[in-house]
C-alpha cells in the first residue's frame, strides 16, 4: 500500500510509472468538464455544434489539428447517427485516452439537454410567447456567427489553392441543386474521388509526414472495433425479431438508419411513435419545439419521447428517457468505434491522403451551404438580424470572444427584442 506522500510524489513526477494514470484522470476530468460546458452553451443544431467544437477544442485548446478535425467530420458524415455527437465522442477519445474519454464526452455534452427535456416532458412546459421566441431567435443568430467563424478558419487551411477551393464550391453547388442527407454524403464522396485525381502532386515523404503529424488517429484496438461492428449488426437485425415495437427497437433503428442526424431523424421517429399510437401528435410536436430551445444534440429529443411513451404505458418516465437516449445514440457510437482502425490504415496511404484532401475541401463546402440553408434562411430575417449576426461574427473572429459569453449576450438581447 502506497504512502500518501509517495502517491503525491508520483502524481507530480511524470517519470514515475504511475504518472500516466494521474494524467489520464486529469485529462478525462478535463474532457467531462469541457463537454459539459459545451452541452450547456452549444445552441443551434449539429452544424453549429461542429463550429463550437472547432473553436473551443481545435483553435483554443489544440486537441486536434484542423486537418485531423476535418477528417473526423468527413468520417462522421459518412456514418449514420448524430454526426456532431460522434465527433464529440471521438474528440473525447483522443483527449481522454480511449473509449472512456469518449463516453465522458458524450455524457457531458448530452446530459444538460437531456435533463432539460425530461423536466419539460414531466411538467408539460410550453415555449410559446414573445419572450421565448425572442430568446430562441437570438440563439439562432449565435449559430450563424459560430458556423461562419468555423468556415472562415477551416477554409483558409483546407482550401489553400484553386483546386480545393473549386471542390468546396462544387460541393456547395451540388447541395444547392439537391439538398438532403444523402446529397451531403454524395458530395463528400465526390470530393474524395476528385481529390484522389487532382491532389496527388505532393511528394510521398511529405504525404507520410502529414499522415503522422496531422492525420486523425483514434485510440481503438482492432479487436474492440470488430466487437462493436458485430454488436451493431446483431442489434439491428435481432431487435425487430425479439423486441419489435419496444423502446429499444424503435430508437435503435432510428439511430442506425438515419444519415445526417438532427432534423433528419424526426420523420422516422414520428412514423415509429405517433403513427403507431405510442404518443400523441401534439405531445410529439411540443417536444420538437422544446428541443429547438435547449443546447446540445437534437437527438436528446429521444428523452422527451421516451418519457412520454413510458408515461402512456404506465411506466417510469425517467427509465423511459434513459432507455430511449441510450438506444438512439448507441448505433452511431458502435459504428464510429468499429470503423476507426480501418480509417487510420486507409488515411496513411498516399492515394487516400489525396482523396481526404478533396473530402476535406468538400466538408468546407457542406458547411458553407449549411450556413446559408438552413441557418441563414431561417435566422436572418431582417436587416437588423444581419447587423447582429455580423457583429457577433466580428466579436468571435476579431476579438476572440468566448462563445458562452456571446450566447449569454444574445439571450438577453433576444429577450429584449421579443418583448419590445
Amino acid at each position: 500500500m502506497s504512502h500518501p506522500d509517495e502517491t503525491a510524489r508520483r502524481e507530480r513526477d511524470p517519470a514515475t510509472p504511475d504518472a500516466p494514470l494521474a494524467s489520464d484522470k486529469t485529462r478525462r476530468s478535463e474532457v467531462l468538464r469541457t463537454f459539459f460546458t459545451l452541452g450547456l452553451t452549444s445552441f443551434g443544431g449539429p452544424i453549429a455544434h461542429l463550429g463550437y467544437f472547432h473553436d473551443e477544442l481545435v483553435r483554443r485548446r489544440g486537441w486536434l489539428s484542423d486537418k485531423a478535425y476535418a477528417e473526423l467530420v468527413a468520417l462522421c458524415q459518412f456514418l449514420p447517427g448524430p454526426a456532431s455527437s460522434q465527433v464529440g465522442f471521438a474528440l473525447g477519445m483522443v483527449r481522454g485516452g480511449g473509449v472512456m474519454g469518449g463516453l465522458l464526452a458524450w455524457i457531458g455534452f448530452t446530459l444538460p439537454s437531456a435533463l432539460a427535456l425530461l423536466v419539460l416532458a414531466l411538467v408539460a412546459g410550453s415555449l410559446e410567447g414573445p419572450l421565448a421566441s425572442g430568446v430562441i431567435h437570438g440563439l439562432k443568430l449565435v449559430a450563424v456567427a459560430v458556423v461562419a467563424q468555423a468556415i472562415w478558419g477551416m477554409a483558409r487551411k483546407l482550401c489553400p489553392d484553386l483546386r480545393r477551393t473549386c471542390l468546396a464550391l462544387l460541393a456547395m453547388l451540388g447541395l444547392a441543386l439537391a439538398q438532403s442527407a444523402w446529397t451531403q454524403v454524395g458530395v463528400i464522396a465526390m470530393g474524395a474521388v476528385l481529390g484522389s485525381l487532382l491532389c496527388r502532386d505532393d511528394k510521398a515523404a511529405s504525404v507520410r509526414q502529414q499522415a503522422q503529424a496531422a492525420g486523425l488517429s483514434l485510440p481503438v484496438s482492432p479487436r474492440l472495433a470488430r466487437y462493436c461492428l458485430i454488436a451493431f449488426f446483431v442489434l439491428l437485425i435481432g431487435l425487430p425479431l425479439v423486441a419489435s415495437g419496444s423502446l429499444v427497437d424503435i430508437f435503435y433503428r432510428a439511430g442506425a438508419l438515419v444519415f445526417g442526424g438532427g432534423h433528419v431523424v424526426l420523420p422516422l421517429l414520428e412514423a415509429s411513435t405517433v403513427e403507431t399510437g405510442h404518443i400523441a401528435a401534439d405531445t410529439f410536436l411540443t417536444g420538437y419545439g422544446a428541443a429547438q430551445a435547449v443546447p446540445g444534440p437534437l437527438f436528446t429529443f429521444a428523452a422527451w419521447l421516451g418519457a412520454g411513451m413510458a408515461q402512456v404505458d404506465g411506466g417510469s418516465a425517467l427509465l423511459g428517457a434513459v432507455i430511449a437516449l441510450l438506444s438512439i445514440f448507441l448505433p452511431g457510437i458502435l459504428l464510429l468505434i468499429g470503423v476507426a482502425p480501418l480509417w487510420g490504415r486507409l488515411r496513411a496511404r498516399a492515394g487516400a491522403r489525396a482523396a481526404l484532401a478533396g473530402a476535406n475541401a468538400a466538408v468546407v463546402g457542406v458547411l458553407g451551404m449549411a450556413l446559408y440553408d438552413p441557418l441563414w434562411t431561417t435566422s436572418v430575417l431582417s436587416r437588423m438580424d444581419m447587423v447582429i449576426a455580423l457583429a457577433a461574427f466580428i466579436a468571435l473572429t476579431r476579438f476572440s470572444l468566448a462563445p458562452w459569453k456571446l450566447v449569454l449576450g444574445m439571450v438577453i438581447l433576444g429577450a429584449l427584442r421579443g418583448v419590445i
